[in-house]
């Protein structure tokens, strides 16, 4: 007989998990990071993919930080002038992060540099068809359809309400 729904579900998780962790121990091994750790690139990223300036809740929202170090990253971020802060026009008491130029450069170096990694670590593992599903699987675990692609992050007041 085979394996239960629930038995199921959680061996592919468990295989989920894995493969995160292999493939992030093997990203982290790559010497393109120079003076941006994987976390801080993380931060890059994001601010990266954003419409316009966000709130640190909202960064929380989409990094895998605790609020308080993320707190601490992004003011060595700011203190390094990769991230700025500027007063939110909506709370005089918010500020908003966004990228510098430098750290838009910043990012653009490692970001090419780490699209070739996972490139290599998953197009020659994997499938075209597999990449596609392997896609799918993902953004539907996220709550996304493939007609909602997370390319940007919508910074729209009716996104973060």
């Amino acid at each position: 007989m085979g394996r239960s729904k629930s038995r199921l579900a959680n061996d592919a998780w468990e295989a989920l998990l894995t493969a995160h962790a292999v493939l992030m121990k093997r990203f982290a091994a790559d010497g393109i990071w120079g003076d941006v750790s994987m976390r801080e690139y993380d931060v890059l990223y994001t601010l990266s993919k954003c419409d316009g300036p966000i709130r640190l809740g909202e960064l929380h929202r989409h990094v895998l930080l605790s609020q308080p170090a993320l707190s601490r990253l992004v003011e060595r971020l700011c203190d390094r002038g990769l991230v700025e802060r500027t007063p939110d026009p909506a709370d005089g008491r918010g500020v908003r992060l966004s990228l510098t130029p430098a750290g838009r450069e910043r990012q653009r170096h490692v970001g090419g540099r780490h699209a070739v990694s996972v490139a290599r670590q998953v197009g020659t593992r994997l499938t075209e068809a597999e990449m596609r599903d392997l896609e799918m699987i993902c953004r539907r675990l996220a709550g996304l359809t493939p007609a909602e692609p997370d390319d940007r992050i919508d910074t729209s007041e009716k996104a973060t309400t």
